[in-house]
């Protein structure tokens, strides 16, 4: 049977999410708004048309609306050459390959970001493909990239895994279990949901 293990990137396998909440809030006090940063990091996960329009809403002015994710994008790249793999992460994809699985990442991230982020886990040699926010209509919360990621896999539902950190993430995906970060999850290979789907 063929396997497939998805992952989510930002926050799950990079240690990024409080670099973006960072920069997603310079963006925004820059444009003139003040969004607390607890309600950033809650919203991070999501793509950045989503992620502010979900923060500012729907009587925001929608011409700012490009102006605010490229003054974010264009901080967050000041972090590229320095971005911190989580613990394990590398170790988790190429543990799953070792076994048979097949390893995609769905992201949000697309271009130079999605390079830095690939730079930063170095683990290219056991990547597949990349679904990416450039790829589908819709970002999470809808399911648009974990169907995309599960094409490229080659795998039904019954046979895929995605790994997430963000509610976001459950809500497009679903939640098994839980666990506290990518190592933890490595040290479950052969207890957890993932050996359940073993042949």
């Amino acid at each position: 049977m063929t396997r497939a293990a998805l992952f989510d990137v930002d926050g799950t396998l990079v240690d990024t999410n409080y670099l973006h909440v960072n920069a997603w809030w310079e963006a925004f006090h820059q444009a003139g708004h003040k969004v607390a940063m607890p309600a950033i990091h809650r919203a991070i996960g999501l793509g950045s048309d989503d992620l502010v329009a979900h923060l500012l809403g729907p009587g925001r002015d929608r011409e700012q609306d490009a102006g605010i994710s490229a003054t974010h994008s264009s901080l967050y790249a000041t972090y590229f050459e320095r971005l911190p793999p989580l613990e394990g992460a590398a170790d988790l994809m190429r543990a799953l390959a070792g076994r048979g699985w097949t390893v995609v990442l769905a992201t949000s991230a697309s271009g130079s970001e999605l390079g830095a982020l690939r730079r930063a886990l170095d683990a290219d040699d056991v990547i597949s493909g990349t679904a990416s926010s450039d790829d589908v209509d819709e970002g999470k919360p809808a399911p648009d990239p974990i169907r995309h990621a599960m094409e490229i896999a080659g795998t039904a539902s019954e046979e895929t895994v995605y790994v997430g950190d963000s509610v976001w993430d459950m809500e497009a995906a679903g939640a098994v279990e839980v666990h506290d970060s990518p190592s933890a999850l490595l040290a479950h290979l052969d207890t957890g949901v993932i050996a359940r789907m073993s042949p």
